[in-house]
């Protein structure tokens, strides 16, 4: 793939260390370091602050190691929590949170399945109430940038869908000086970006693969189309080299060992099909402005005055839109406390952790991004 010049940013350059704020929404544990870790790990140690959102616990998620295979459930959900905050501690993040609370929102399971259904998954959750959880800590926090899903959650998972769904909405609630003003003073995110992989990135990966993999300890490999977010090279607007962080990406999957097995720089899913494990992310920028070139940092064009409180908000509502379409507790070390109350997705494929969605279930591919 031809690479692409680097964006500059607006006079006076971008926010650095402390003056950066990061806000990513996953639906559960293990989806932020596997989309995002390189990221994450990257800027926490520049000093950002990184805060991560995650809206449930993975209660219905598929167990690897045989010893642990008796977990189900609320058992395996308290032990992803656990999972999650030694991946946090891996990749330096201190400020993660549940949505609301931990356990408020529970796993969906796959599309068409009857826990869709069941009480308090998060696929049935009321918008507007979920999303207000969200705009306690976008208020609290005040970032500049969101990173999330597309409308299609990366591969048609109930929860994937609504995280991306409850991010967006709290998005704008956030700005709103009419809403729920007990949840702190209005807040306008300048830049949101979804997780997405450049085809021909996946391609040569898989390309790598294919001569290795008689090496592996995995039977077979995932195919390019079931890594979710994969899209044409031109859709990708950013990218973040986390190849000095590849170590802490790897620690942070071992880390979810339930979920994920690492043989680095691979991995595999409850399938044990493998893929790669990517360590440059890639990121859509969907609301916000676009200097015009290839980013490689998520805050290029901001200076330390960007995002916006209130008496401002609505007029940078409108600002420019580059792209198309469409918590509360805290975790483990969280740096913050409680807030009132899916890269692209880097290789996690359609198939074995989540089973297979990518021709059922409901697509938002069309939404529009306001």
């Amino acid at each position: 793939m031809t690479a692409l010049p680097s964006s500059g940013s607006r006079p006076g350059g971008p926010p650095s260390g402390a003056a950066r704020r990061l806000l990513l929404v996953h639906a559960h544990p293990d989806d932020e370091t596997i989309n995002n870790g390189a990221t994450m790990a990257r800027y926490a140690a520049e000093g950002a602050r990184v805060t991560l959102v995650t809206c449930t616990l993975g209660e219905q998620g598929e167990v690897i190691p045989p010893p642990l295979a008796h977990l189900a459930g609320e058992a395996l959900g308290e032990h992803r929590r656990a999972e999650l905050d030694a991946a946090m501690r891996a990749l330096g993040v201190t400020d993660h949170r549940f949505l609301g609370a931990a356990g408020r929102h529970r796993d969906s399971g796959m599309m068409g399945l009857p826990d869709n259904e069941a009480p308090h998954s998060f696929w049935g959750a009321e918008l507007d109430a979920a999303a207000a959880d969200l705009v306690g800590v976008v208020r609290e926090v005040r970032p500049q940038v969101l990173v999330t899903y597309d409308p299609d959650g990366g591969y048609g998972h109930p929860d994937h869908i609504q995280a991306h769904r409850v991010a967006m909405r709290a998005l704008d609630l956030a700005a709103d000086p009419g809403f729920r003003a007990e949840l702190g003073d209005p807040w306008t995110i300048s830049k949101v970006y979804w997780n997405r992989v450049p085809r021909s990135v996946a391609e040569e990966a898989f390309a790598r693969l294919d001569e290795v993999l008689d090496e592996l300890p995995f039977p077979a490999r995932a195919a390019v189309g079931d890594v979710p977010g994969v899209v044409d090279d031109t859709v990708v607007t950013t990218e973040i080299d986390g190849t000095g962080f590849a170590a802490a990406k790897a620690a942070a999957m071992r880390a979810h060992a339930t979920q994920i097995e690492v043989a680095e720089p691979w991995f595999a899913l409850s399938n044990g099909l493998a893929q790669p494990l990517f360590t440059v992310e890639y990121y859509e920028l969907v609301r916000g402005e676009r200097t015009g070139a290839r980013e490689t940092d998520l805050f290029a064009g901001l200076t330390d005055g960007d995002g916006v409180g209130a008496g401002t908000a609505a007029a940078a509502a409108g600002a420019g839109v580059a792209g198309r379409g469409g918590a509360g507790e805290a975790g483990g070390t969280s740096g913050a406390g409680e807030a009132p109350g899916a890269t692209g997705i880097t290789g996690t494929t359609g198939t074995g952790k989540h089973g297979n969605s990518r021709d059922i279930g409901n697509r938002h591919n069309g939404e529009e991004v306001r």
